[in-house]
């Protein structure tokens, strides 16, 4: 939930498998199992891609007040480290709403809820995954909130394949993606003021390759 959403190695990892996920596209394995998520396969690709480029832009919504001094260190929690930013004494924190972390997977499972109307699957799903992510979810006083990042992609395809077995990949998407932003980032939006951090990102740092890997394997499940 904040501000250069994923480190180097991590960038290396997402670029290898959008790399994966190009040359699958190009074998339309994935054009196949886009179909199947309900979003066509010429934009599949447009789609993950946005992500990526959509992670480094934070559209602001609004701030609070914060008065806490945290200087610039390394933080490794879950098998990953983030570069916590300094953050000044006395100013106010921007809550902000991430375009590739939240955003577009807002807009995509619209999308796909108007498309398929798996409603009550779909809402069930949000609601499992939900509170799965919260329950794990840590905040990370200066960076945000941080979720083990395979967790709600698993869950997701899981609940998707027990609430909509011939339709699992749109349910997974939205469960996913939309249980991860529900879970980790807007029922800890009450604790902004412990993070103590310039910028609050919804849809950043922690919970972005959540989401990320949600699209990715709500697609190959098909």
């Amino acid at each position: 939930m904040i501000y250069a959403p994923f480190t180097l190695l991590l960038l290396v990892l997402l670029l290898v498998l959008l790399g994966v996920f190009i040359i699958l596209v190009e074998m339309r394995v994935l054009a196949y199992a886009y179909r199947k998520v309900g979003v066509g396969p010429r934009y599949a690709f447009a789609v993950m891609l946005l992500s990526l480029l959509g992670s480094h832009v934070n559209i602001p919504i609004y701030s609070i007040p914060v008065g806490r001094v945290l200087r610039p260190h390394a933080l490794t929690m879950f098998g990953r480290t983030y570069l916590v930013p300094e953050a000044s004494e006395q100013g106010a924190t921007v809550v902000a709403l991430n375009v590739g972390g939240a955003l577009i997977p807002i807009l995509v499972s619209i999308y796909l809820l108007a498309r398929t109307r798996l409603y009550w699957r779909m809402l069930v799903g949000v609601a499992i995954v939900a509170a799965v992510v919260h329950s794990l979810a840590r905040i990370v006083p200066g960076l945000g909130i941080a979720v083990p990042m395979l967790v709600p992609p698993l869950v997701a395809a899981g609940v998707g394949l027990l609430l909509a077995f011939r339709r699992a990949p749109p349910v997974a998407y939205v469960s996913g993606s939309m249980g991860t932003l529900i879970g980790a980032d807007l029922l800890n939006l009450g604790r902004i003021a412990e993070l103590g951090a310039p910028v609050v990102s919804i849809g950043g740092a922690g919970t972005f390759d959540g989401v990320f890997l949600t699209g990715i394997i709500a697609g190959l499940i098909a």
